[in-house]
């Protein structure tokens, strides 16, 4: 059974969070490289690398959390566009987490960027997720 990359992101960087782990380890996809391109950026992670699997083709990428004084650095996920849900806003109603203090992470027709970045550039497109 094929699982969302986006909920497999979501729901590890979470569980990985509470147990207060280091590194996690996901299956590589250009979106969750994106979304951890966005993560990296806005300083919710330490970092990311890609490497391959071994023997297979397949690769998998180590994300490197980011901790101050045991507390992580990302408060809250949550995954909004869903499979059987897709929610699509255009620039004007772009939503803002917490009042700005969180981020809103947008596909649109120029790529993955954050909420503030498509209603600069004036873009709508799917919201995948907000992060705190």
């Amino acid at each position: 059974m094929f699982m969302d990359p986006i909920s497999d992101l979501m729901s590890k960087l979470n569980n990985a969070n509470k147990a207060r782990l280091s590194t996690v380890k996901i299956q590589t996809s250009n979106l969750t490289t994106a979304i951890l391109n966005i993560l990296k950026n806005e300083g919710y992670i330490a970092s990311y690398a890609v490497k391959n699997a071994g023997k297979t083709k397949k690769q998998i990428t180590i994300i490197h959390l980011k901790y101050k004084n045991q507390i992580p650095a990302i408060n809250g996920l949550r995954q909004i566009s869903k499979p059987g849900l897709r929610i699509y806003t255009s620039a004007e109603d772009m939503p803002k987490v917490l009042n700005g203090l969180g981020i809103a992470i947008v596909t649109t027709s120029h790529g993955v960027m954050t909420g503030k970045q498509a209603r600069k550039a004036n873009l709508g497109g799917e919201v995948i997720a907000y992060v705190w």
